[in-house]
């Protein structure tokens, strides 16, 4: 029975873009076993994905090298036997452990120079490979071969007991449909809807009987209370819950909802792996590098500013300073969109 070390990305994004990878491994070495060695911020992630047996968690900030620990970390897992492993981020610092571990086959992208740590090396190939989830796919595939052509969607598993836990927790009143916002995006500005175009949808779903929860980290807290303070049709419910959980919380909560909002970010990703209907809004980035992957559940509605020539730029700031692909995606495009999903389906009738 084949046992791989997935090296886990340092993205929550990412994380999922990688599921694909795991599922066509599992279709290819029937009883593989796959642990993954995940950051302490994605390996909630994992340890939510049904292909994943075990997940052991790093400690090292972005950019800390820390070789004695990194040794020492493989050293403890060469115990585990691995036969492979696959190395998801590119950086130099991340394919020590695999290497330190003596695991006999380790695959990745050369990335930072790395002949040497890794013994089956890919080249990237961006244009024939534009998708992010495709281009962690082809690391199953022997170099130079190409992709399979199907990829399939993301998918987390949900934990009800602590969804009832959390909702309880924070108070959350459930008898009304629920829009869950994420206003985040730890990427930078250039990828965050503004806060008045969430308020103002916050207000049109209110007023449509809706409850608005804002899901986020703690460093979308002061974002949450902005849209919240500025909700003034709301009648209370707009509820700020970011800052107010952890990741395995935010989860659970998502897939609670009838519908999500989302910038191009982590959670957008979480709630597509949950089967929620998505609308996704793409400011800077693209939709044709990181899509949300929903297979045939419930679709996503892409919503990007068309006609700009300076998008996508994939910059964390407008280097131009209008911003106008995400000023110019008004509360009611986004209002059209979803109109556009089945509302009898999907529970978002007015009162």
């Amino acid at each position: 029975m084949p046992r791989i070390l997935i090296v886990a990305p340092n993205w929550i994004g990412d994380t999922l873009l990688a599921q694909p990878l795991f599922a066509s491994l599992h279709r290819r070495l029937p009883g593989v076993i796959l642990d993954a060695l995940a950051p302490d911020w994605t390996a909630p992630i994992m340890q939510r994905m049904p292909e994943i047996s075990a997940v052991s968690r790093t400690q090292f900030r972005h950019g800390e090298l820390r070789l004695k620990d990194r040794w020492r970390l493989g050293r403890e897992l060469k115990q585990q036997g691995y036969d492979q492993a696959i190395v998801l981020p590119n950086s130099f610092k991340s394919a020590l452990i695999p290497f330190f571990a003596d695991i006999p086959l380790r695959v990745g992208y050369v990335g930072e120079s790395r002949y040497g740590l890794l013994n089956v090396v890919h080249k990237l190939d961006a244009k024939r490979l534009p998708l992010m989830a495709d281009r962690y796919a082809q690391l199953a595939e022997v170099p130079g071969k190409p992709v399979e052509s199907q990829l399939e969607a993301t998918r987390l598993r949900v934990d009800h007991a602590n969804l009832l836990i959390t909702v309880a927790r924070l108070g959350l009143d459930r008898s009304r449909p629920v829009v869950a916002f994420c206003p985040g995006a730890e990427y930078g500005p250039a990828k965050r809807w503004p806060v008045r175009h969430f308020a103002a949808l916050a207000g049109h779903l209110a007023a449509r009987g809706m409850t608005v929860w804002l899901i986020g980290s703690d460093k979308d807290r002061a974002i949450g209370e902005e849209i919240a303070a500025l909700a003034t049709l709301a009648e209370g419910r707009v509820i700020n819950l970011c800052g107010h959980t952890d990741l395995t919380a935010a989860i659970d909560l998502l897939s609670a909802a009838q519908l999500v909002v989302s910038n191009d970010s982590g959670l957008m990703h979480v709630a597509a792996a949950l089967g929620r209907p998505l609308i996704a809004l793409y400011g800077s980035s693209s939709a044709e590098h990181t899509p949300p992957l929903t297979g045939d559940g419930p679709p996503a509605r892409l919503v990007q500013f068309e006609g700009l020539e300076c998008r996508p730029c994939f910059k964390r700031e407008c280097p131009l300073g209008h911003f106008r692909c995400m000023n110019d995606l008004t509360a009611e495009s986004v209002l059209r969109e979803i109109a556009a999903i089945d509302s009898e389906q999907f529970a978002l009738r007015s009162e």
